[in-house]
């Protein structure tokens, strides 16, 4: 019996010399057998490790390619420098006009010794009386309003996601995602040794039906969702699925984490936890409201889950930090919290603006693809036009000096990867961004290299 490994080691060597070159495509899987004279299954295999590595990606009614781009390591997209472009369109972390003078004077009390000394203490996982009752009124919208009790604080949101999972699902255990998601959950699920099971979503969000017949295969330990600017779709669920989905996690007594990372661009969003009370786990963070460089993780949970989520976040070693959930008291406190998501939410709206101007437009008649976005997000979710692929714009695009992500970065099943790239609008100055999204439009039309367009 061949040994898969050795076969994928002689597919990767000709990739790195050069004789399988970018973009090309692989045999189907059947004749790569005959040819290799192995089983099917071993072909398979052979592929799943290809894709593994990182070598090529597998798309579903098209077969499989050879990268055009380097892969997304993961957890890596949209959360550290990935590239040296001028123009990067991955990270996407919004920023306002005088947000550092805003964010120092507010912090300046701190510094007097006397207060310094009891904030650089180590900080608890409930924090203080007065860090819960600040974290609830950020948290609060029409509907929903934690009680201070149930509140607990990490280092930042994607630590509360971890801690949160860590404490209801075992390892081995299902958890339900949307079937694109955030990458470093697929970096926690990882390290946890957690299965994520993709569920089929439309326009609403994920499907009720794929969810009860996830859970009738084999049983979920709980459900990851973005209900509130979905990243990377834009896509915000709306009250009736809401609804049915609350009432279908109810009837299975499923835990649910829902991430409201992005929801603070939306005013008064309503909240998926009002459907579920008993059952869900709300994260969110500062790191978008507030800045990267000095952030924290707020977590809502049930309230007989305090105490299991709360040693979750001990054990783990995602506390936060007590100066910064002392800062978070001041800028909830005076007003400087409301104050920048003000500001970002106007910073957003001028860059969608750009968004539909340099890009959308220009795409107009399906010839371009779908541009994908919510008139209050920080992204937009580009599904590219034929005979367009992922990786193969990506380096495109990269070698005119602009970074996106693949869609592969988001997608949850690996041989299910969408021929769409994610677009970050928050990072990049106004004008850098808007000179960007031309030249994209005019990359997108003039096709591959060797295409009949290009």
């Amino acid at each position: 019996m061949a040994d898969f490994r050795l076969i994928a080691d002689r597919i990767a060597g000709d990739i790195t010399a050069g004789r399988l070159r970018p973009g090309q495509q692989l045999p189907p899987q059947r004749w790569f057998a005959r040819r290799h004279r192995i089983a099917p299954s071993t072909a398979g295999r052979v592929y799943g490790e290809l894709v593994r590595r990182g070598l090529v990606v597998g798309e579903v009614g098209r077969g499989t390619f050879v990268r055009a781009a380097p892969a997304v390591g993961q957890g890596r997209a949209l959360v550290e420098t990935a590239t040296s472009a001028p123009v990067n369109l991955e990270l996407n972390y919004p920023s306002a006009a005088g947000q550092s003078e805003l964010i120092a004077a507010s912090l300046g009390p701190l510094l007097r010794t006397d207060v310094l000394t009891e904030a650089m203490r180590p900080g608890a996982a409930d924090g203080t009386a007065a860090a819960r009752e600040s974290a609830a009124r950020i948290l609060a919208v029409p509907g929903w309003r934690p009680e201070p009790a149930q509140i607990l604080f990490t280092g930042n949101a994607r630590q509360a996601i971890a801690a949160a999972l860590a404490s209801l699902v075992r390892p081995g255990g299902r958890v339900g995602v949307e079937e694109l998601t955030y990458p470093l959950v697929k970096e926690v699920a990882g390290r946890l040794g957690v299965v994520l099971v993709p569920l089929a979503c439309d326009t609403g969000g994920v499907r009720p039906d794929a969810l009860d017949a996830a859970h009738r295969t084999a049983a979920l330990s709980a459900l990851y969702l973005q209900p509130t600017l979905h990243n990377p779709t834009s896509t915000t669920m709306g009250e009736r699925r809401r609804s049915e989905l609350g009432r279908l996690v109810e009837a299975r007594g499923l835990p649910v984490v829902e991430d409201r990372v992005w929801s603070f661009l939306r005013p008064g969003a309503p909240a998926f936890a009002a459907h579920a009370p008993g059952l869900t786990h709300v994260v969110d963070g500062l790191s978008k409201r507030v800045a990267p460089g000095l952030t924290v993780g707020l977590l809502a949970v049930p309230p007989d889950r305090a105490r299991a989520v709360g040693a979750a976040v001990r054990s783990g070693g995602w506390s936060a930090g007590r100066f910064a959930v002392e800062a978070t008291v001041r800028w909830e406190g005076e007003g400087v919290v409301r104050r920048l998501v003000d500001a970002k939410r106007a910073d957003a709206a001028r860059r969608q603006a750009l968004l539909a101007e340099h890009l959308t437009r220009r795409l107009a008649g399906g010839a371009g693809g779908a541009v994908r976005s919510d008139p209050a997000g920080c992204f937009a979710w580009w599904e590219l036009p034929p005979p367009w692929r992922a990786d193969t714009f990506t380096a495109a695009a990269a070698a005119h000096g602009i970074a996106v992500t693949p869609g592969t970065a988001f997608a949850v099943d690996p041989h299910r990867t969408p021929d769409a790239v994610r677009l970050g609008l928050a990072s990049a100055p106004e004008a850098e961004l808007a000179r960007a999204l031309r030249t994209l439009a005019d990359v997108a039309a003039a096709g591959p290299p060797g295409s009949a367009a290009g």
